[in-house]
């Protein structure tokens, strides 16, 4: 008997001790409970069958509501309740902001054997977000990475990342990212159209961006939040290294997904350390 949630960002965190009101249909109240640190509702008051409407706020997302139907058994599952940062329908205020290596992730999940994922990350990155002020779309994004930087966790298949075969580090030192457009997908999602070069080869690769919110830090600054994904094909890039295991299986998949967690602080650098 009860209600059930699991609340959750749009990345997947949970929304600790964010608080769920469930209202009848002439708007009166008859449940109100709050999230656990895992973000989960678990309240055994019963309800009388019908329909309700469920509320979800908590402080720094904007509110969510959703219907829910009880039936005879007392019980409302909300399942899976997504909250978008406060202010998340709109990019960042204008102007330029700083790419926080310390904060931010580049990483890349490949198939191994075809039964499983081998994931690796660049430690060594810079990049600058550029909002326009008049015309979103016409924002601007560089990033420079380091492509020898590449960590698998195991030092062996690192160095053969770092090889010919691969990355050729030694004649392509920078895997390089720069914007040509942006144009908005949702409420708060946004495509970023740009160039990808990588091992000698440039070619056109769209970021599939969420904006996550923007906030104060304890250092005095403001901070954004992003995260990006997309998926690249080794052979578009001349990297056609495979190994083919007796059964007809590629060791290692010819698709990359890439996965960035970027944190950006407004300003043209990054506060001394």
């Amino acid at each position: 008997m009860g209600l059930t949630a699991r609340i959750r960002t749009r990345d997947g965190w949970a929304v600790s001790h964010a608080v769920v009101t469930v209202t009848d249909m002439t708007g009166t109240q008859v449940l109100r409970a709050e999230a656990d640190a895992e973000g989960a509702v678990r309240d055994s008051t019963p309800l009388t069958p019908g329909a309700y409407t469920v509320i979800v706020t908590a402080v720094g997302y904007a509110p969510a509501a959703s219907s829910a139907i009880v039936t005879a058994s007392g019980r409302a599952e909300a399942g899976t309740v997504t909250l978008a940062r406060q202010g998340g329908t709109e990019l960042p205020p204008p102007g330029p902001w700083t790419v926080d290596p310390a904060h931010s992730s580049v990483a890349a999940v490949a198939q191994h054997l075809g039964i499983s994922s081998v994931h690796g990350r660049f430690t060594e990155f810079s990049g600058t977000v550029e909002i326009a002020p008049d015309d979103v779309t016409k924002s601007r994004v560089e990033a420079v990475i380091r492509a020898a930087s590449i960590d698998t966790g195991n030092g062996m298949r690192d160095t053969h990342l770092r090889s010919a075969d691969f990355l050729d580090t030694e004649r392509f030192p920078e895997i390089t990212y720069r914007s040509t457009g942006v144009s908005q997908a949702g409420p708060d999602r946004w495509t970023v159209h740009g160039e990808l070069g990588l091992h000698g080869v440039s070619r056109p690769v769209d970021l599939d961006l969420a904006y996550l919110g923007t906030g104060a830090d304890p250092w005095g600054g403001t901070r954004a939040a992003f995260r990006a994904t997309t998926e690249l094909r080794r052979e578009d890039f001349a990297m056609n290294y495979n190994q083919v295991l007796q059964a007809g299986i590629a060791a290692i998949g010819t698709t990359l997904r890439v996965e960035l967690d970027i944190q950006a602080v407004q300003g043209e650098s990054l506060p001394a350390a």
